[in-house]
């Protein structure tokens, strides 16, 4: 039986398209830099649970953020040039003069647009047939805080887990916190990071709609100043295999699911 899962997956990419290159204002140096530091490496590999859909963002969130709101006002990081469209690196320094209102708009439509009307349709196609759908936020972050980080906290868990208070039901995360504590990683909710995305059409809205952010420090399974796998890359991948399975499987066996 198919998974009503679905992987989303929006900060693996590295790719900066050509035309928006040259709207960068660092060299191939520092943009190689940044791309390493800001970049999800691998979760696009280590996140699979076959027979489920998996919404990846096709570019760099250099480009555009898929994951931040449309509006900067209901963003947090737009205060450090990281709202939809970036400004400012992870060290603060300028990535691009601010964009006119027709430039922002136009990556926007680009690339914002389609990669949800994506994510939207692959949820409502599971809810058409199924009682519930879970969306999980895929992520990777760095084992040392980067400067715009807020949780500055150098002890860092292997796992993150980030919920909403609305889409994340007790059940669900203390669930996802016994699967990984089981297997031996350290494991904090909602920190370094928190929250959970769903599709703006169904946030705090519809219930059906099930929400768990993981987020996999990098140190785990890669080689952070270099950004090789490490030799325990497919251990780490069949771990995550095993928890996204029990995770499907206890959101089925739900009543209120």
């Amino acid at each position: 039986m198919r998974p009503s899962v679905v992987l989303h997956i929006p900060h693996s990419s590295s790719l900066i398209p050509a035309d928006l290159r040259p709207g960068l204002s660092l060299g191939d140096g520092e943009l190689h830099q940044e791309l390493l530091a800001m970049t999800d490496w691998f979760t696009d590999e280590l996140f699979v649970l076959p027979g489920t859909d998996r919404i990846v963002f096709p570019v760099s969130r250099l480009a555009v953020d898929p994951e931040r709101f449309l509006d900067d006002s209901m963003e947090i990081m737009a205060e450090q040039g990281m709202g939809v469209v970036y400004t400012r690196t992870s060290q603060g320094r300028e990535l691009r003069p601010e964009p006119s209102r027709e430039s922002r708009l136009d990556l926007i439509e680009r690339f914002y647009v389609p990669h949800h009307v994506a994510l939207t349709r692959a949820v409502d196609d599971l809810l058409d047939t199924n009682p519930w759908c879970l969306v999980i936020d895929c992520h990777s972050f760095p084992s040392r805080p980067l400067p715009h980080e807020p949780d500055q906290g150098p002890d860092r868990p292997e796992i993150c887990l980030g919920t909403d208070p609305f889409h994340t039901p007790a059940w669900l995360a203390s669930g996802a916190l016994k699967s990984f504590t089981e297997l031996g990683f350290s494991v904090e909710l909602n920190r370094p990071f928190a929250g959970a995305l769903v599709p703006g059409k169904h946030f705090q809205t519809d219930s059906r709609v099930l929400a768990l952010m993981i987020e996999v420090n990098r140190s785990t399974y890669m080689d952070e100043s270099s950004g090789r796998p490490l030799p325990s890359f497919g251990l780490l991948r069949s771990r995550l295999g095993e928890v996204l399975l029990k995770l499907s499987s206890l959101c089925g066996s739900q009543p209120s699911a």
